[in-house]
Formats: C-alpha cells, structure tokens, sequence
C-alpha cells in the first residue's frame, strides 16, 4: 500500500471514529456489587478507583465497559495467556464481569504525565501520523486524537503506565499473551524506539 493512501485511510478512520465518541452504549451491570469485588479481589493491583499506582498494572478507571468485560472473559477462557489474571478471573460469573466492568468504567480517570519528555516528539508522530516507510498507521485513527477509543470497538489509552503500554506492544509484537491481528501485525512493523517514544506519549494524552 502507498504511504499517501495509508495516510489517507488514516484520516478516514480518524474522522470515523471521532463521530463515535459520542456515543457510548449501554450494558447491564450494578457498579455497587463490582465495588464489592473490586475492594475484595481487584483493587490491590488496579486500585480501589481503577487508578492503579503501580505501572505494571493497567489502570481501568473509565475504561470502555465491555472491553473489560470482554478481557475478563479472555482470561477465564484462556484466550489471553497471564497466570495471575486466568486465576482472578476463573470464578468470576458473567454477571460479576459485567458488574466489576461497570464499576471501573464509571471511574474517573487521574491524568498522568509522560515520564520521558524527551520521547514526545517521535511518539507524537507515531501516534497522530505512524510511518509510511514501514506501513505503521497512525494510532489515533483507532483510538482517537486524545486517546478515548471507541466503545465495542478500541480501547481507551489515555493516562495509562507508559511502561504497560510498551510491554503490551511488545506482547503483541512477539504473541505472548495477546493474539489480536490487527495489532500484531501493527507491532510487528515498529521498532524499539518508536513503541518506547508512543508509550511515553500515550501516557500523557488527556
């Protein structure tokens, strides 16, 4: 495919997905019962609001509700490969995701600063433009300028560890835990320097 028309379709997806923002569906879920498991089983990792503190745990707070519904039921069928997280989510009901998802996603998420300044530059331009020369597509065009994904469809990447945004991609470069094409096939063109550079800058998108 021709840099220019990966670039185009870039900003066709872009301006597609910007129009979805708006609308975020609705599922079932009592966020009151996820609280009693996230204080009892999630929290020590994630926090008790979905911020977590530490980087090798995602923070969930805001995140789309059925992407971590979706992602606990990967676990419990061991479709995503992490010991830790296959043994939280075994005895989790599917009503318990729905009820644990809908509590994260209702939390408000704590804006976080790139730790790495020096990487905004490359990782601004991985992240808004990617690299024609290696068919690397721009990441906002499915996740958004500012990082809030798209419900049912991308997650939100704003504010999250830099470092768990790279040990992602790497995962997905190499396919241990992760087995999504799409990204697989994404990572698979990035080198060291640009997944560290889009890291450090998703980390700061607000």
């Amino acid at each position: 495919m021709k840099p220019k028309m990966l670039l185009a379709l870039a900003a066709v997806a872009a301006a597609v997905a910007g129009s979805a923002f708006a609308a975020s569906p609705v599922y079932k879920g009592d966020p009151a019962k996820g609280k009693v498991i996230v204080d009892q089983v999630c929290a020590a990792c994630h926090g008790v609001d979905g911020n977590s503190a530490g980087s090798n745990y995602p923070s969930l707070a805001g995140q789309h509700q059925k992407y971590i519904h979706d992602q606990l039921q990967a676990f419990k069928g061991g479709v995503r490969k992490n010991p830790v997280m296959m043994g939280m989510a075994a005895p989790l009901s599917d009503d318990d995701m729905w009820n644990v998802s809908a509590y994260f996603s209702s939390q408000k998420i704590k804006p976080r600063e790139a730790n790495d300044k020096t990487q905004m530059v490359l990782g601004k331009q991985v992240y808004r433009v990617g690299n024609p020369v290696t068919r690397v597509p721009a990441c906002m065009a499915c996740h958004g300028p500012a990082g809030s994904g798209i419900p049912d469809k991308f997650p939100r990447l704003s504010s999250q560890h830099a470092a768990y945004v790279l040990t992602q991609l790497n995962n997905f470069k190499v396919g241990t835990d992760r087995k999504n094409p799409v990204m697989s096939d994404i990572a698979s063109r990035m080198s060291d320097a640009e997944m560290k550079a889009v890291a450090e800058y998703i980390s700061g998108l607000r």
